[in-house]
Protein backbone atom coordinates (compact mmCIF):
# COMPACT_ATOMS: atom_id res chain seq x y z
CA UNK A 1 0.00 0.00 0.00
CA UNK A 2 3.20 2.65 0.45
CA UNK A 3 2.55 3.62 -3.76
CA UNK A 4 -0.69 4.97 -2.84
CA UNK A 5 -0.85 8.56 -2.29
CA UNK A 6 -1.77 9.74 1.57
CA UNK A 7 -5.73 10.74 1.15
CA UNK A 8 -7.06 10.84 4.92
CA UNK A 9 -10.22 9.73 5.00
CA UNK A 10 -12.53 12.37 6.52
CA UNK A 11 -15.34 11.54 8.71
CA UNK A 12 -18.68 13.40 9.40
CA UNK A 13 -19.89 13.00 13.04
CA UNK A 14 -23.57 12.13 13.62
CA UNK A 15 -23.83 11.13 17.25
CA UNK A 16 -25.71 14.78 17.92
CA UNK A 17 -28.51 14.10 15.54
CA UNK A 18 -28.86 10.83 13.40
CA UNK A 19 -27.42 8.39 16.09
CA UNK A 20 -29.84 9.69 18.27
CA UNK A 21 -32.47 9.51 15.79
CA UNK A 22 -32.15 6.34 14.64
CA UNK A 23 -31.46 4.84 18.19
CA UNK A 24 -33.77 6.67 20.73
CA UNK A 25 -36.20 8.71 18.75
CA UNK A 26 -34.41 11.84 18.77
CA UNK A 27 -34.69 12.19 22.28
CA UNK A 28 -31.42 13.73 23.36
CA UNK A 29 -31.63 16.72 25.15
CA UNK A 30 -29.26 20.07 24.20
CA UNK A 31 -27.88 20.44 28.08
CA UNK A 32 -26.38 16.80 27.62
CA UNK A 33 -24.81 17.93 24.62
CA UNK A 34 -23.07 20.67 25.53
CA UNK A 35 -20.01 19.62 28.64
CA UNK A 36 -18.98 17.41 25.92
CA UNK A 37 -18.48 19.68 22.87
CA UNK A 38 -15.13 21.60 23.81
CA UNK A 39 -13.49 17.25 23.28
CA UNK A 40 -15.20 16.97 19.87
CA UNK A 41 -14.23 20.43 19.18
CA UNK A 42 -10.98 19.37 19.47
CA UNK A 43 -11.22 16.04 16.90
CA UNK A 44 -11.16 17.45 13.71
CA UNK A 45 -13.97 16.16 12.43
CA UNK A 46 -14.64 16.87 9.05
CA UNK A 47 -17.82 18.01 10.60
CA UNK A 48 -20.55 17.15 13.16
CA UNK A 49 -24.61 16.65 11.71
CA UNK A 50 -25.88 18.07 14.82
CA UNK A 51 -29.27 19.60 13.20
CA UNK A 52 -32.46 19.31 11.37
CA UNK A 53 -33.80 15.82 10.31
CA UNK A 54 -36.13 14.87 12.94
CA UNK A 55 -34.25 17.19 15.79
CA UNK A 56 -36.63 20.17 15.05
CA UNK A 57 -39.74 18.95 15.37
CA UNK A 58 -38.93 16.26 18.16
CA UNK A 59 -37.22 19.28 20.29
CA UNK A 60 -40.39 21.55 19.65
CA UNK A 61 -42.83 18.42 20.20
CA UNK A 62 -40.89 16.52 23.07
CA UNK A 63 -38.36 17.81 24.86
CA UNK A 64 -39.56 21.52 24.78
CA UNK A 65 -36.82 23.48 24.07
CA UNK A 66 -36.25 25.74 20.94
CA UNK A 67 -34.37 23.90 18.16
CA UNK A 68 -32.72 27.42 17.00
CA UNK A 69 -31.60 27.98 20.39
CA UNK A 70 -30.17 24.79 20.67
CA UNK A 71 -28.26 25.21 17.41
CA UNK A 72 -26.58 28.42 18.49
CA UNK A 73 -25.25 26.44 21.65
CA UNK A 74 -24.19 24.13 19.54
CA UNK A 75 -22.56 26.79 17.31
CA UNK A 76 -20.70 28.41 20.23
CA UNK A 77 -19.55 25.34 21.63
CA UNK A 78 -17.64 24.21 18.13
CA UNK A 79 -16.38 27.29 17.26
CA UNK A 80 -13.77 25.13 15.15
CA UNK A 81 -16.06 22.66 13.58
CA UNK A 82 -18.30 23.09 10.79
CA UNK A 83 -21.70 22.12 11.47
CA UNK A 84 -24.50 19.95 9.18
CA UNK A 85 -27.86 19.78 8.94
CA UNK A 86 -30.54 17.54 6.75
CA UNK A 87 -32.91 18.96 5.06
CA UNK A 88 -35.67 17.36 3.01
CA UNK A 89 -35.60 19.58 -0.08
CA UNK A 90 -39.15 21.72 -0.85
CA UNK A 91 -40.34 19.46 2.40
CA UNK A 92 -37.53 21.69 4.68
CA UNK A 93 -38.11 19.78 7.98
CA UNK A 94 -41.93 19.26 7.24
CA UNK A 95 -44.10 16.79 5.71
CA UNK A 96 -45.44 18.67 2.93
CA UNK A 97 -43.85 21.38 0.50
CA UNK A 98 -43.45 24.52 1.24
CA UNK A 99 -43.38 27.98 -0.79
CA UNK A 100 -39.80 29.17 -2.22
CA UNK A 101 -39.93 32.18 -0.11
CA UNK A 102 -39.85 29.73 2.96
CA UNK A 103 -37.25 27.57 1.82
CA UNK A 104 -34.65 30.65 0.64
CA UNK A 105 -35.79 32.58 4.26
CA UNK A 106 -34.84 28.94 5.98
CA UNK A 107 -31.80 28.28 4.24
CA UNK A 108 -31.00 31.89 4.82
CA UNK A 109 -32.04 31.92 8.99
CA UNK A 110 -29.94 27.99 9.13
CA UNK A 111 -26.83 29.89 8.02
CA UNK A 112 -27.20 32.81 10.18
CA UNK A 113 -27.93 30.86 12.98
CA UNK A 114 -23.91 28.38 12.39
CA UNK A 115 -24.95 26.09 10.29
CA UNK A 116 -21.98 25.08 7.16
CA UNK A 117 -23.50 22.46 5.32
CA UNK A 118 -26.88 21.32 4.32
CA UNK A 119 -27.47 18.54 2.89
CA UNK A 120 -30.73 18.19 1.00
CA UNK A 121 -32.48 15.59 -0.65
CA UNK A 122 -35.95 14.60 -2.24
CA UNK A 123 -37.85 11.04 -1.49
CA UNK A 124 -38.07 10.77 -4.85
CA UNK A 125 -34.68 11.83 -5.94
CA UNK A 126 -36.11 14.41 -8.10
CA UNK A 127 -33.70 17.41 -8.78
CA UNK A 128 -36.38 19.96 -9.58
CA UNK A 129 -37.71 19.37 -5.44
CA UNK A 130 -34.02 20.35 -4.35
CA UNK A 131 -33.35 23.41 -6.69
CA UNK A 132 -34.45 26.32 -4.45
CA UNK A 133 -32.19 25.01 -1.59
CA UNK A 134 -29.16 24.62 -3.09
CA UNK A 135 -29.67 28.49 -5.07
CA UNK A 136 -30.81 30.14 -1.61
CA UNK A 137 -27.36 28.53 -0.38
CA UNK A 138 -25.51 29.91 -2.81
CA UNK A 139 -27.05 33.16 -2.93
CA UNK A 140 -25.48 33.61 0.74
CA UNK A 141 -22.47 31.98 -0.27
CA UNK A 142 -21.92 34.40 -2.45
CA UNK A 143 -22.71 37.40 -0.29
CA UNK A 144 -21.13 36.43 2.69
CA UNK A 145 -18.93 33.28 1.69
CA UNK A 146 -20.77 30.82 4.04
CA UNK A 147 -22.89 28.09 3.06
CA UNK A 148 -22.17 24.47 1.28
CA UNK A 149 -24.87 22.69 -0.50
CA UNK A 150 -24.97 19.08 -0.66
CA UNK A 151 -27.20 16.86 -2.34
CA UNK A 152 -27.94 13.55 -1.31
CA UNK A 153 -29.41 10.82 -3.57
CA UNK A 154 -31.43 8.46 -1.96
CA UNK A 155 -30.08 5.25 -2.71
CA UNK A 156 -32.18 2.27 -3.21
CA UNK A 157 -32.15 -0.82 -5.91
CA UNK A 158 -34.10 -1.41 -8.42
CA UNK A 159 -33.97 -1.80 -12.53
CA UNK A 160 -34.33 1.94 -12.95
CA UNK A 161 -30.94 2.66 -11.13
CA UNK A 162 -28.75 1.16 -12.84
CA UNK A 163 -24.25 2.34 -12.69
CA UNK A 164 -25.85 5.10 -15.33
CA UNK A 165 -28.88 6.42 -12.84
CA UNK A 166 -26.36 7.96 -10.60
CA UNK A 167 -23.67 8.72 -12.42
CA UNK A 168 -26.12 10.82 -14.56
CA UNK A 169 -27.55 12.44 -12.04
CA UNK A 170 -23.62 12.69 -10.14
CA UNK A 171 -23.23 15.65 -13.54
CA UNK A 172 -26.72 16.57 -13.08
CA UNK A 173 -25.90 17.42 -9.77
CA UNK A 174 -22.57 19.45 -10.39
CA UNK A 175 -24.26 21.29 -13.50
CA UNK A 176 -27.10 22.42 -10.14
CA UNK A 177 -24.53 24.60 -8.66
CA UNK A 178 -24.12 22.31 -5.43
CA UNK A 179 -20.98 21.86 -3.71
CA UNK A 180 -20.61 18.30 -3.28
CA UNK A 181 -22.90 14.85 -3.73
CA UNK A 182 -23.72 12.83 -0.84
CA UNK A 183 -24.83 9.26 -1.63
CA UNK A 184 -27.67 8.54 1.51
CA UNK A 185 -28.16 4.92 2.10
CA UNK A 186 -31.20 4.74 4.82
CA UNK A 187 -31.88 1.27 4.58
CA UNK A 188 -28.01 -0.01 4.69
CA UNK A 189 -28.89 -1.66 1.20
CA UNK A 190 -25.24 -0.76 -0.36
CA UNK A 191 -22.75 -3.52 -0.06
CA UNK A 192 -19.29 -3.51 -0.02
CA UNK A 193 -18.08 -4.37 -4.13
CA UNK A 194 -21.24 -2.40 -5.33
CA UNK A 195 -19.97 0.26 -3.24
CA UNK A 196 -16.24 0.00 -5.07
CA UNK A 197 -18.09 0.17 -8.41
CA UNK A 198 -20.43 2.49 -7.49
CA UNK A 199 -17.69 5.54 -6.18
CA UNK A 200 -15.59 4.56 -8.73
CA UNK A 201 -18.09 5.45 -11.05
CA UNK A 202 -19.17 8.54 -9.55
CA UNK A 203 -16.07 9.88 -9.52
CA UNK A 204 -14.71 9.67 -13.03
CA UNK A 205 -17.84 11.18 -14.07
CA UNK A 206 -17.36 14.57 -11.20
CA UNK A 207 -15.22 16.84 -9.85
CA UNK A 208 -17.11 17.42 -6.93
CA UNK A 209 -16.19 15.50 -3.47
CA UNK A 210 -18.55 12.49 -3.16
CA UNK A 211 -19.45 11.61 0.86
CA UNK A 212 -21.35 8.25 1.54
CA UNK A 213 -23.66 7.89 4.53
CA UNK A 214 -25.31 4.24 5.25
CA UNK A 215 -26.72 2.49 8.36
CA UNK A 216 -25.67 -0.50 10.34
CA UNK A 217 -29.35 -2.16 10.20
CA UNK A 218 -28.50 -4.91 7.68
CA UNK A 219 -24.68 -5.11 8.90
CA UNK A 220 -22.72 -4.51 6.19
CA UNK A 221 -21.85 -1.00 6.48
CA UNK A 222 -18.13 -0.94 8.12
CA UNK A 223 -17.40 -3.25 5.57
CA UNK A 224 -18.78 -1.14 2.72
CA UNK A 225 -16.98 2.16 4.14
CA UNK A 226 -13.63 0.10 3.63
CA UNK A 227 -14.31 -0.63 0.11
CA UNK A 228 -15.70 2.91 -0.84
CA UNK A 229 -12.78 4.45 1.12
CA UNK A 230 -10.48 2.65 -1.11
CA UNK A 231 -12.36 3.59 -4.32
CA UNK A 232 -11.42 6.99 -3.35
CA UNK A 233 -14.89 8.35 -1.22
CA UNK A 234 -14.05 11.40 0.37
CA UNK A 235 -16.00 11.75 3.63
CA UNK A 236 -18.14 8.89 5.87
CA UNK A 237 -20.91 9.36 8.31
CA UNK A 238 -20.11 7.66 11.61
CA UNK A 239 -21.12 8.04 15.06
CA UNK A 240 -19.21 7.51 18.27
CA UNK A 241 -19.42 4.05 19.68
CA UNK A 242 -22.18 4.18 22.63
CA UNK A 243 -24.75 5.62 19.94
CA UNK A 244 -22.91 3.56 16.70
CA UNK A 245 -24.19 0.12 15.12
CA UNK A 246 -27.97 -1.58 14.99
CA UNK A 247 -30.22 1.33 12.67
CA UNK A 248 -27.24 3.76 13.37
CA UNK A 249 -23.76 4.49 11.65
CA UNK A 250 -20.55 2.27 11.84
CA UNK A 251 -18.53 3.79 15.34
CA UNK A 252 -16.34 6.63 14.58
CA UNK A 253 -13.16 5.10 16.88
CA UNK A 254 -12.98 1.64 14.73
CA UNK A 255 -13.22 3.53 11.56
CA UNK A 256 -10.10 5.58 12.96
CA UNK A 257 -8.47 2.60 14.03
CA UNK A 258 -9.33 0.78 10.57
CA UNK A 259 -7.50 3.06 8.70
CA UNK A 260 -4.65 4.04 10.95
CA UNK A 261 -1.23 3.32 9.53
CA UNK A 262 -2.65 3.29 5.87
CA UNK A 263 -2.73 6.34 3.41
CA UNK A 264 -6.23 6.88 4.78
CA UNK A 265 -5.43 7.57 8.22
CA UNK A 266 -7.21 10.03 9.66
CA UNK A 267 -5.16 10.97 12.26
CA UNK A 268 -7.41 11.56 14.83
CA UNK A 269 -6.48 10.87 18.49
CA UNK A 270 -7.55 7.66 19.86
CA UNK A 271 -7.36 8.55 23.38
CA UNK A 272 -9.41 11.97 23.10
CA UNK A 273 -12.36 10.20 21.40
CA UNK A 274 -12.00 7.70 24.37
CA UNK A 275 -12.74 9.92 26.51
CA UNK A 276 -16.04 11.25 24.26
CA UNK A 277 -17.09 8.05 24.13
CA UNK A 278 -17.20 7.62 27.89
CA UNK A 279 -19.27 10.47 28.65
CA UNK A 280 -21.81 9.01 26.08
CA UNK A 281 -21.96 5.98 27.41
CA UNK A 282 -23.27 6.50 30.64
CA UNK A 283 -26.09 7.99 28.66
CA UNK A 284 -26.39 4.79 26.30
CA UNK A 285 -26.97 2.88 29.72
CA UNK A 286 -29.82 5.16 31.06
CA UNK A 287 -31.54 4.55 27.57
CA UNK A 288 -31.45 0.60 27.82
CA UNK A 289 -32.78 0.95 31.30
CA UNK A 290 -35.93 3.54 30.89
CA UNK A 291 -36.62 1.69 28.06
CA UNK A 292 -35.78 4.70 25.18
CA UNK A 293 -33.26 2.09 23.95
CA UNK A 294 -34.91 -1.17 22.51
CA UNK A 295 -31.92 -3.34 22.34
CA UNK A 296 -33.76 -4.74 19.28
CA UNK A 297 -32.51 -2.08 16.91
CA UNK A 298 -29.00 -2.84 18.02
CA UNK A 299 -29.08 -6.34 16.03
CA UNK A 300 -28.57 -6.89 12.46
CA UNK A 301 -31.25 -7.21 10.17
CA UNK A 302 -30.91 -8.88 6.67
CA UNK A 303 -34.65 -8.82 5.65
CA UNK A 304 -33.73 -5.31 4.79
CA UNK A 305 -31.33 -6.51 1.85
CA UNK A 306 -33.89 -9.48 1.08
CA UNK A 307 -36.77 -6.86 0.94
CA UNK A 308 -35.03 -3.41 0.67
CA UNK A 309 -37.46 -2.27 3.20
CA UNK A 310 -35.92 0.23 5.81
CA UNK A 311 -35.89 -0.78 9.43
CA UNK A 312 -38.27 1.69 10.77
CA UNK A 313 -40.86 0.55 7.69
CA UNK A 314 -40.87 -2.82 8.69
CA UNK A 315 -41.97 -1.98 12.35
CA UNK A 316 -43.99 0.23 11.43
CA UNK A 317 -45.80 -1.99 9.27
CA UNK A 318 -46.01 -4.33 11.51
CA UNK A 319 -47.98 -2.25 14.10
CA UNK A 320 -50.31 -1.74 11.56
CA UNK A 321 -50.93 -5.41 11.50
CA UNK A 322 -50.97 -6.31 14.91
CA UNK A 323 -53.74 -3.67 15.59
CA UNK A 324 -55.63 -5.50 12.71
CA UNK A 325 -55.01 -8.53 14.04
CA UNK A 326 -53.91 -9.57 10.66
CA UNK A 327 -49.95 -10.61 12.07
CA UNK A 328 -50.20 -13.35 9.92
CA UNK A 329 -50.61 -11.25 6.61
CA UNK A 330 -46.74 -10.55 7.34
CA UNK A 331 -45.63 -12.32 4.13
CA UNK A 332 -48.19 -11.20 1.99
CA UNK A 333 -47.78 -7.16 2.79
CA UNK A 334 -43.77 -8.08 2.73
CA UNK A 335 -44.54 -9.46 -0.86
CA UNK A 336 -47.13 -6.53 -1.82
CA UNK A 337 -44.43 -3.40 -1.47
CA UNK A 338 -42.05 -4.09 -4.06
CA UNK A 339 -45.68 -4.30 -6.74
CA UNK A 340 -47.06 -0.95 -4.78
CA UNK A 341 -43.27 0.30 -5.25
CA UNK A 342 -43.19 -0.38 -8.95
CA UNK A 343 -46.54 0.58 -9.39
CA UNK A 344 -45.77 4.31 -7.98
CA UNK A 345 -42.53 4.45 -10.52
CA UNK A 346 -40.47 3.01 -8.07
CA UNK A 347 -39.34 5.54 -5.76
CA UNK A 348 -36.84 5.28 -3.60
CA UNK A 349 -37.99 4.00 -0.18
CA UNK A 350 -37.31 7.01 2.59
CA UNK A 351 -39.21 9.28 4.41
CA UNK A 352 -41.91 10.40 3.44
CA UNK A 353 -42.63 7.47 0.60
CA UNK A 354 -42.02 4.39 2.44
CA UNK A 355 -44.32 5.13 4.60
CA UNK A 356 -46.96 5.63 2.03
CA UNK A 357 -46.13 2.87 -0.04
CA UNK A 358 -45.72 0.44 3.02
CA UNK A 359 -49.08 1.41 3.76
CA UNK A 360 -51.04 1.40 0.78
CA UNK A 361 -49.60 -2.40 0.74
CA UNK A 362 -50.78 -2.97 3.94
CA UNK A 363 -54.59 -1.82 2.73
CA UNK A 364 -54.04 -4.08 -0.36
CA UNK A 365 -53.72 -7.28 1.21
CA UNK A 366 -56.20 -6.29 3.81
CA UNK A 367 -58.51 -5.12 1.52
CA UNK A 368 -58.12 -8.64 -0.71
CA UNK A 369 -58.41 -6.12 -3.56
CA UNK A 370 -55.31 -4.02 -4.28
CA UNK A 371 -56.10 -0.32 -4.64
CA UNK A 372 -59.70 -0.69 -3.48
CA UNK A 373 -59.31 1.53 -0.82
CA UNK A 374 -56.19 4.50 -1.47
CA UNK A 375 -54.59 6.80 1.02
CA UNK A 376 -54.86 10.01 0.21
CA UNK A 377 -50.80 10.02 -0.18
CA UNK A 378 -51.14 7.61 -2.17
CA UNK A 379 -53.47 9.54 -4.33
CA UNK A 380 -50.84 12.87 -3.71
CA UNK A 381 -47.95 10.67 -5.64
CA UNK A 382 -49.96 9.46 -8.40
CA UNK A 383 -51.19 12.78 -9.40
CA UNK A 384 -47.17 14.87 -9.11
CA UNK A 385 -47.58 16.31 -5.92
CA UNK A 386 -44.84 14.91 -4.60
CA UNK A 387 -42.53 15.29 -8.13
CA UNK A 388 -41.36 13.19 -10.88
CA UNK A 389 -40.46 9.55 -10.06
CA UNK A 390 -37.41 7.70 -11.80
CA UNK A 391 -40.10 5.26 -13.84
CA UNK A 392 -43.35 6.13 -15.17
CA UNK A 393 -46.63 4.93 -13.06
CA UNK A 394 -48.60 2.66 -13.96
CA UNK A 395 -51.45 3.94 -15.84
CA UNK A 396 -54.09 1.33 -14.59
CA UNK A 397 -53.60 2.21 -11.06
CA UNK A 398 -53.59 5.67 -11.68
CA UNK A 399 -56.64 5.22 -14.05
CA UNK A 400 -58.65 3.34 -10.98
CA UNK A 401 -57.08 5.27 -7.87
CA UNK A 402 -57.96 9.03 -9.62
CA UNK A 403 -59.42 8.44 -13.13
CA UNK A 404 -60.12 11.99 -15.15
CA UNK A 405 -57.90 13.76 -12.54
CA UNK A 406 -55.28 16.48 -13.92
CA UNK A 407 -51.72 15.40 -13.46
CA UNK A 408 -48.99 17.83 -12.63
CA UNK A 409 -45.99 17.92 -14.53
CA UNK A 410 -44.25 20.90 -13.90
CA UNK A 411 -42.25 21.37 -10.49
CA UNK A 412 -44.76 20.68 -7.60
CA UNK A 413 -43.74 24.07 -6.22
CA UNK A 414 -44.47 25.91 -9.24
CA UNK A 415 -47.84 25.84 -7.72
CA UNK A 416 -47.73 27.56 -4.00
CA UNK A 417 -47.73 30.95 -3.92
CA UNK A 418 -45.65 32.78 -1.58
CA UNK A 419 -46.67 32.35 2.02
CA UNK A 420 -44.12 34.00 4.09
CA UNK A 421 -46.11 36.56 5.11
CA UNK A 422 -49.67 35.12 5.43
CA UNK A 423 -47.98 32.80 7.88
CA UNK A 424 -46.09 35.86 9.98
CA UNK A 425 -49.94 37.15 10.29
CA UNK A 426 -51.10 34.09 11.67
CA UNK A 427 -48.22 33.75 14.47
CA UNK A 428 -47.40 37.15 14.88
CA UNK A 429 -48.47 37.57 18.83
CA UNK A 430 -46.21 34.24 19.64
CA UNK A 431 -43.32 36.05 17.71
CA UNK A 432 -39.92 36.62 20.03
CA UNK A 433 -37.49 35.81 17.22
CA UNK A 434 -37.62 35.70 13.73
CA UNK A 435 -36.64 32.33 13.32
CA UNK A 436 -40.22 31.63 15.42
CA UNK A 437 -42.13 31.97 11.82
CA UNK A 438 -40.30 29.26 10.62
CA UNK A 439 -40.88 26.76 13.59
CA UNK A 440 -44.44 27.92 12.73
CA UNK A 441 -44.90 27.37 9.55
CA UNK A 442 -43.18 24.02 9.96
CA UNK A 443 -45.15 22.53 12.51
CA UNK A 444 -48.16 25.25 13.14
CA UNK A 445 -49.85 23.48 16.43
CA UNK A 446 -46.73 22.02 17.84
CA UNK A 447 -44.88 25.55 17.81
CA UNK A 448 -48.00 26.72 19.06
CA UNK A 449 -47.73 24.79 22.11
CA UNK A 450 -43.83 25.35 22.50
CA UNK A 451 -44.49 29.39 22.34
CA UNK A 452 -47.51 29.16 24.95
CA UNK A 453 -45.13 26.92 27.15
CA UNK A 454 -42.12 29.26 26.37
CA UNK A 455 -43.93 32.23 27.52
CA UNK A 456 -45.25 30.65 30.96
CA UNK A 457 -41.46 29.68 31.74
CA UNK A 458 -40.74 33.39 31.31
CA UNK A 459 -43.60 34.81 32.72
CA UNK A 460 -44.24 32.78 36.05
CA UNK A 461 -40.51 31.56 36.62
CA UNK A 462 -37.94 33.49 36.31
CA UNK A 463 -38.26 37.60 35.32
CA UNK A 464 -34.35 37.42 34.76
CA UNK A 465 -34.67 35.39 31.93
CA UNK A 466 -37.59 37.60 30.13
CA UNK A 467 -35.16 39.90 28.84
CA UNK A 468 -33.20 37.41 26.38
CA UNK A 469 -35.99 37.77 23.96
CA UNK A 470 -34.37 40.95 22.72
CA UNK A 471 -31.41 39.57 22.73
CA UNK A 472 -28.76 40.05 20.01
CA UNK A 473 -28.65 36.60 17.75
CA UNK A 474 -25.68 35.51 15.44
CA UNK A 475 -25.70 37.30 11.96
Amino acid sequence: MADIEKKPIKITETILRDAHQSLIATRMPTEFMLPILDKMDKVGYHSVECWGGATFDASLRFLKEDPWERLRLLRKGLPNTKLQMLFRGQNILGYRPYADDVVHYFVEKSIANGIDIIRIFDCLNDLRNLQAAVDATNKIKKKEGRGHAQIALSYTLGDAYTLDYWVSMAKKIEEMGADSICIKDMAGLLVPYKATELISAMKSATKLPIQLHTHYTSGVASMTYMKAVEAGVDVIDCAMSPLAMGTSQPATEVMVETFKGTPYDTGYDQSLLAEIADYFRPYRDECLANGLLNPKVMGVDIKTLLYQVPGGMLSNMVSQLKEQNAEDKYYDVLKEIPAVRKDLGEPPLVTPSSQIVGTQAVFNVLMGERYKMATKETKAVLRGEYGQTVKPMNQEIIDKVIPGEKRITCRPADLIENELDKLEAEMKEWKQQDEDVLSYALFPQVATDFFKYRQAQQEKVDMTKADTKNGAYPV
